[in-house]
């Protein structure tokens, strides 16, 4: 019974352990975000002090520029842009990886793991590379400034990442169940509606928060290729900074109020994010 004893105090002890690292781990990420809030809230003057001060008086100044009352632009047009393009290609993307995943994971596939590697090695190449044919190819097109432009981009772009999630989140559906299906009379659009989907609803829900992140966050193709029509909020964020004056203050406000939908649908998703990227990992 006493070895009994040790070996529960030494788990408790090393599980106490985990949960302090982990704890330590927490507050270090929270940090900048924390900063950011608090300087949002301070003067422009406050805010570029050094060392910064943490009993400055606080001020609404930062987000009241950043929606426009001191006559400049507001953000409602971009913020919607970034929303069309972020939301459309996430759909777009699962529509086109769930039945390419299913092909990988459940059909008899031939050298599917050269597919998947196929798929993962279009993001090894640098972004920039390939912008100058984009631009052209816009340029020709007439699509300049056009949202749907980035559609299509963002949906290119997380399309295989997208795919590679799906699979392994796919494979862990059970087979007797598709099959059981088919012998019911069930064609594939109805599995994949019906059958494949609800099972591996959390990886969905992973695969899709990560690919609207990744569309929400994207500047570069977005600050190249938009003007003024389809300007989304990562741009409009960079009109804050300037050669002359301070605006470290407008610029965290911008930056706190932008990164809202992204922590938002990060929080209404957190237990199927959690539960989707763990899937197949406790077997």
């Amino acid at each position: 019974m006493s070895s009994i004893a040790v070996r529960t105090r030494g788990r408790s002890r090393g599980g106490a352990g985990l949960g302090l690292v982990a704890w330590l781990a927490g507050i270090v990420f929270f940090l900048p975000i924390a900063w950011m809030a608090l300087t949002s809230f301070h003067s422009e003057t406050d805010a570029a002090t050094n060392p910064p001060s943490f009993t400055a008086a606080l001020t609404l100044d930062g987000y009241r520029e950043f929606f426009g009352a001191g006559g400049g632009a507001g953000p409602w047009p971009a913020l919607v842009n970034s929303a069309v393009a972020s939301i459309v290609s996430t759909l777009f993307v699962l529509v086109l990886a769930l039945p390419a995943a299913y092909a990988l994971s459940i059909r008899p596939v031939r050298k599917w793991t050269d597919v998947l590697f196929f798929f993962l090695s279009t993001k090894m190449l640098p972004v920039v590379a390939g912008l100058l044919p984009i631009y052209l190819f816009a340029r020709n097109t007439g699509m300049l400034d056009n949202i749907w432009l980035l559609v299509v981009l963002y949906t290119s772009m997380n399309l295989p990442i997208a795919v590679w999630m799906m699979q392994s989140f796919l494979a862990e559906v059970p087979v007797a169940i598709i099959e059981a299906a088919r012998v019911d009379g069930a064609k594939l659009p109805t599995i994949l509606a019906r059958v494949v989907a609800p099972i591996a609803l959390p990886g969905i829900a992973a695969t899709s928060l990560i690919c609207f992140i990744f569309s929400w966050n994207e500047l570069l193709f977005a600050r190249v290729l938009t003007g003024v029509v389809a300007e989304t909020a990562p741009v409009f964020l960079t009109g804050f900074i300037t050669s002359q004056g301070l605006f470290l203050a407008k610029v965290c406000a911008a930056s706190l109020v932008i990164s809202l939908p992204v922590l938002a649908a990060g929080f209404a998703a957190q237990d199927k994010l959690v539960q989707g990227l763990s899937l197949g990992a406790v077997k």
